[in-house]
């Protein structure tokens, strides 16, 4: 069953369910996907659904941590509660140390010796963990390994 198939499934569901949070959230996620294909005349497949995704579950975290330094909890949970029915849809996330040791292969691999090769490694790794590790989260890993 591809992505589509399932936000379809899960749209119904809440429905049926009477679950306000939880629809809103799945047409907001198939509005974006539609609007994609709009925007590149053809039918996304489950790799440029998980793209929509995981650019949407981004912007949650960006308002989470703004709404949170803005002094607004209701909000700010409102918007976890939101990214938590996205992540449902998303591959299974890697851990912190599976995203260190991924790095650090690839440093390896590509005999990276400093800051001046970050390009080179986050290009590698960022091939690897899309859609399963935040960018942000890989960046700051990288820079670290690299430092």
């Amino acid at each position: 069953m591809t992505l589509k198939e399932q936000l379809e499934n899960a749209m119904k569901a809440a429905l049926k369910a009477r679950d306000n949070l939880r629809l809103s959230a799945v047409r907001m996620v198939r509005a974006a996907i539609k609007n994609r294909e709009i925007d590149s005349r053809s039918e996304l497949d489950n790799q440029a659904v998980i793209d929509v995704i995981s650019t949407l579950v981004k912007q949650r975290r960006d308002s989470i941590r703004m709404y949170r330094e803005g002094n607004r909890p209701e909000l700010a949970e409102k918007e976890e509660l939101e990214m938590a029915v996205l992540l449902e849809f998303m591959p299974a996330q890697l851990s912190q140390e599976e995203i260190e040791s991924l790095v650090r292969e690839t440093i390896l691999d590509l005999e990276a010796t400093g800051p001046k090769d970050m390009g080179r490694v986050m290009k590698a790794v960022s091939l690897i963990t899309v859609g399963k590790a935040d960018g942000k989260t890989v960046s700051d890993v990288v820079r670290r390994l690299l430092a």
